[in-house]
């Protein structure tokens, strides 16, 4: 069971399910727009089918929180059969799953024989969007900087409310070889860019042999690694994932334990597995504590973190968060105010909190699948942070000028509560991103 979140997360893990593709659809350029064949309407109305009856059976709420899917099914049916292009039928089907406006419920759809590599990262502050790194020696290098205000992406409106849908779209159901920025400077003025996006023949779930399918994933898991830096007492742990497993967190929370600090990094986490959420809980509590009340379509039961006792750490505890925070991440933050064992500092986090399970699906050789959310999780004040997020105790956003400087102001107030004395330009330079190895 997982609440994971990150759509590039989600999707690996699809993949890493599904073996690969069919034929007829994976192998086609997302930006051709090519007529649709029989052959190929048949499978996307194959998908639809499936979506509709994966909701039916697995979501967590028998009343479908008040949507008629079948009279949505119908609608959603009329728009497959008369759409003229595979990407405008796909996004039929990734649109009828849309309509519970669930952060966990998705279309997965056929994935393409080809990799699409976006060197660029784009950041929520607030409510304004922000490139934060760029990939040295890429086309984006050449036109796009840190601190750069995102306007517009591909002619959309890029705010809070949308930024996770985009790039759903640009990502899963239409990758984009050439992405159109509308953008702000630090100095205020506006420009517009197209980037070029680096596409790979294959896929890390396409391998040639498994030894390259190894070497591909042993670079995805070194950039999703754990990572410290120690500053006098206090230990900065970066955790960009809940996918590492007790034996890797299990060093981490030892070190901690030599230091009357701990700042807890969980900004950019989009979530993972529960049994990784429950142990790092469990090492940050003297007792038992309940993370959320798991509501599935059959039953309600607590999600309990069972301490760690004299093995947890007992110091002073700073979690940071931002808008990319998302499912487990949010949970860990709110349990941490709600039993007031720490502060949370930064931004507001997404709002992704719901516990999905993934369905896989296939029709004629064609692979793909329904994530559907299995539990609504409420916490233990009674509300559920789907949609509302966690809003943190000490808000503290970077402006354009500390992105374009590589500042953070954010684990330098973290470090400042924790009684050390760093600049934000320092502060910067603790544990800065690092891109994934080519």
């Amino acid at each position: 069971m997982s609440v994971v979140k990150n759509m590039w997360s989600v999707l690996c893990g699809a993949l890493l399910l599904l073996g690969a593709a069919g034929e007829s659809i994976a192998r086609q350029n997302p930006q051709e727009k090519r007529k649709l064949r029989d052959n190929d309407r048949a499978v996307v109305e194959s998908m639809l089918h499936d979506m509709r009856e994966a909701i039916q059976k697995y979501y967590y709420d028998p009343t479908f929180r008040g949507v008629d899917l079948d009279a949505r099914y119908k609608s959603y049916q009329d728009r497959v059969k008369s759409a003229e292009t595979l990407s405008e039928a796909t996004r039929a089907v990734a649109a009828y799953m849309a309509i519970l406006d669930d952060s966990h419920t998705i279309f997965l759809p056929s994935p393409y024989n080809f990799r699409f590599d976006y060197d660029y990262r784009l950041q929520l502050y607030g409510d304004q969007c922000f490139l934060t790194d760029v990939r040295p020696g890429s086309d984006a290098a050449q036109k796009l900087h840190a601190g750069d205000q995102v306007l517009k992406l591909d002619g959309y409106s890029v705010n809070r409310k949308d930024l996770e849908q985009l790039e759903y779209y640009l990502r899963l159901l239409a990758p984009h070889r050439d992405v159109d920025f509308q953008l702000r400077d630090t100095t205020g003025n506006q420009r517009h860019e197209v980037v070029t996006t680096r596409i790979r023949n294959w896929p890390p779930v396409y391998p040639r042999s498994f030894g390259e399918f190894q070497d591909e994933m042993d670079k995805l898991r070194h950039a999703e690694r754990s990572r410290h830096a120690e500053v006098g007492d206090t230990l900065v742990w970066k955790l960009p994932t809940f996918t590492a497993g007790e034996e890797n967190a299990a060093p981490e929370v030892t070190l901690a334990r030599k230091h009357r600090a701990l700042i807890l990094d969980l900004r950019g986490n989009s979530g993972g597995a529960v049994s990784d959420l429950r142990f790092i809980l469990g090492s940050l509590f003297d007792h038992d504590v309940e993370v959320a009340r798991r509501i599935s379509r059959k039953e309600e039961k607590p999600m309990v973190a069972k301490s760690r006792g004299s093995s947890a750490f007992g110091g002073k505890l700073i979690v940071l968060v931002d808008s990319r925070s998302a499912s487990a991440a949010e949970l860990l933050a709110r349990v941490v105010q709600l039993e007031h064992r720490g502060t949370v500092i930064g931004d507001v986090t997404s709002g992704s909190v719901m516990e999905a399970s993934l369905y896989p699906y296939a029709y004629n050789g064609v692979r793909y699948a329904a994530e559907i959310t299995t539990s609504d999780l409420v916490m233990s004040d009674g509300k559920s942070l789907e949609k509302v997020g966690v809003v943190p105790d000490i808000l503290v956003l970077p402006t354009a000028e500390d992105l374009a400087q590589r500042r953070d102001p954010v684990l330098a107030r973290a470090l400042e509560l924790a009684g050390q004395s760093v600049s934000t330009a320092d502060a910067g330079k603790l544990l800065p991103y690092e891109w994934q190895v080519e």
